[in-house]
């Protein structure tokens, strides 16, 4: 309840504000049940005793009235904040009182929740990390977050709130750290057998201590590629702290698209099939090219082009005609 991140801390402060709320009716509703229970026992022969009595309209304005008064309060103020906080709306503040500066672009963080462990990409700086996180103080990070497997949760409780990661999918955040220290970063969601040591840190630093630390990396890294990507997402548990120097470009996006390995058409290719009506008779494939030709033997047959998941293809559809099928069919 005291983070030292101002998204944190807003969202303490709506726990906060909540509960003072909700204590307002809380507080006298106990109150009065053990003064009525004391004031009008058996043995108080000075109580009132209306066994007739079944009405009043005051006491109804009370008992409805202030529940209700307190309900539309929490309601404005859950819809404002659940705005205000949105985890991909960018930030307009660094801290109360301190707007973001102009020019100012946000830390690009690519975060990968893995079995069982965590992969950060620095895109801007050409680095990733495992296990380990790092962003200058007072600047604002857009994270974006994705799964290998299974659906997890991103969470440094002074940074922000928890955020899910889900395969195949991207989900944002927007946050600030606003003191230099080492904070504790964890999965609050069950994941399997190595869920309670998915654990890292993050460093907040200055900009001198941030540039510093983006140069360790690079000086004493290798390289992420595809290949060593596969072998890191294998299932393993206590990963030690790694560094990586540079990134294969385009890895971030295949890993959202789940199609690392090439092996398989990727997640945004299937999408764009579909969109386009599918790959059989007017879909996308078949708008390659006349979808029948005549052959000999008075048959005609219909060209039906395999799509594929190539890095130099971003429609995974092949241009020459070797990856195709063909379709025999009758007049």
């Amino acid at each position: 309840m005291k983070p030292h991140g101002d998204i944190a801390q807003q969202q303490a402060n709506l726990i906060v504000t909540s509960t003072l709320l909700m204590l307002l009716i809380i507080v006298p509703v106990i109150a009065l049940t053990l003064f009525f229970a004391f004031r009008y026992r058996q043995s108080n022969p000075e109580a009132t005793y209306a066994p007739d009595w079944d009405h009043s309209t005051r006491l109804e304005l009370v008992i409805w009235g202030a529940p209700l008064l307190i309900i539309i309060a929490l309601g404005a103020i859950t819809w404002i904040s659940t705005h205000k906080l949105d985890p991909f709306r960018p930030l307009d503040r660094i801290a109360e009182g301190r707007p973001v500066a102009e020019g100012v672009k946000p830390l690009e963080v690519y975060a990968v929740s893995m079995d069982w462990k965590w992969l950060f990409i620095y895109p801007e700086q050409g680095i990733a990390t495992v296990n380990e996180l790092a962003a200058p103080v007072d600047r604002p990070i857009h994270f974006r977050f994705t799964s290998t497997s299974v659906m997890n949760t991103f969470y440094v409780p002074a940074l922000a709130g928890m955020i899910y990661t889900m395969p195949g999918m991207e989900t944002q955040l927007h946050a600030v750290i606003n003191k230099a220290g080492v904070y504790d970063g964890i999965s609050a969601h069950y994941s399997g057998a190595g869920f309670s040591d998915m654990r890292f840190k993050f460093h907040g630093l200055s900009d001198e201590e941030f540039a510093r630390w983006i140069d360790g990396n690079k000086a004493g890294g290798a390289k992420l590629t595809r290949e060593d990507y596969l072998k890191l997402e294998q299932p393993s548990t206590k990963e030690a702290v790694r560094r990586y120097a540079s990134v294969e470009p385009g890895l971030w996006g295949a890993i959202v698209d789940r199609c690392v390995d090439g092996k398989k058409m990727c997640v945004s290719q299937m999408m764009a099939i579909d969109a386009a009506g599918g790959a059989g008779k007017g879909g996308l494939a078949s708008t390659l090219r006349s979808p029948w030709r005549d052959t000999e033997g008075g048959k005609r047959e219909r060209t039906v082009v395999a799509a594929l998941c190539t890095p130099t293809n971003p429609l995974g559809l092949p241009v020459e005609s070797d990856a195709s099928t063909r379709v025999a069919q009758k007049n």
